[in-house]
Order: structure tokens, then C-alpha cells, then sequence
């Protein structure tokens, strides 16, 4: 539980030095200005690709929360997109990860339990992770049209 909570302090102390710093308003502005010609449902549909080597990166679902939505939360604004579309897309691809990371205890330990290596988990798991990722990108898209 410690793990986390240095995880989440560290995210927190990066978007204070990036707002005392300036740094996000200058991100959202160029952000803003990439954004002006990108439809809705792209938007979504790129963040959410966005996110999953994010959650590779940051596997702390708060400390990933804490570090981006800080600026993707104004972008999805930008963009047209409501925070809550954001966060969906965020939450997605965070459990869409969960479902094959080896910094999952969950996933770790039930290959220990059914006794076989983590390679054999992702070729079972290809298919579905495949499956789900498009499902994931149709209703973001849909979602965010609505």
C-alpha cells in the first residue's frame, strides 16, 4: 500500500511543478490549437489508444488518473468531448491492460495457480484482448457523436 501512495504523491508533485510551472496551460494551448480540426469521436478514439501504454507505464490507476487528467480532461473539453467520455476511455483502457499486465497481482497470480507461463496467458488472452479493443473504440466513437 505504500508503493501506491508514493506512486500517487509523485503524480500529484509532477502536476503542481506543471502547473506552478506553467507548463499545462502551454500544453492545452498547443493542444487547443492541434485539436481545432479533429472530430469528436477521434479524439476519444486517440485517447484512449493513448492510455494504454500509459497504463503500462503507470500501472497505479490513481497515480494514472492523477498525472493525466489534469490535461486530457481540458483537451476532451476542447475537443467537444465531455470529461466523463474522458474518463471512460481512461478506465477502459486501464482495465483492458489489467487484463494482461505482469505487474498485475491478480493476473500473476492466477497463472501461478493454474501453473502455466505468462506467454501462454497473452495467446489465450489475444483474441479477446483484440475483440474488446474494437468493441471499446466503436462505443467511444459512438458515444461521443451522442
Amino acid at each position: 500500500m505504500i508503493g501506491v501512495a508514493i506512486v500517487v504523491a509523485v503524480a500529484r508533485g509532477i502536476q503542481v511543478v506543471m502547473n506552478n510551472g506553467l507548463i499545462t496551460d502551454t500544453i492545452l494551448h498547443w493542444g487547443e490549437q492541434g485539436l481545432s480540426t479533429l472530430s469528436s469521436s477521434v479524439f476519444i478514439i486517440i485517447t484512449f489508444i493513448f492510455y494504454i501504454p500509459m497504463s503500462f507505464l503507470i500501472p497505479s490507476t490513481s497515480g494514472l488518473a492523477a498525472a493525466t487528467m489534469g490535461i486530457m480532461g481540458p483537451m476532451g473539453e476542447f475537443a467537444g468531448v465531455g470529461k466523463d467520455l474522458v474518463i471512460t476511455a481512461y478506465q477502459s483502457a486501464s482495465g483492458l491492460v489489467n487484463l494482461i499486465t505482469p505487474t498485475s497481482a491478480i493476473v500473476m497470480g492466477a497463472v501461478a495457480i493454474a501453473r502455466f507461463d505468462i506467454s501462454v496467458w497473452w495467446k489465450f488472452t489475444g483474441k479477446l484482448i483484440a475483440i474488446l479493443f474494437v468493441a471499446i473504440c466503436v462505443i467511444l466513437g459512438v458515444a461521443a457523436m451522442i
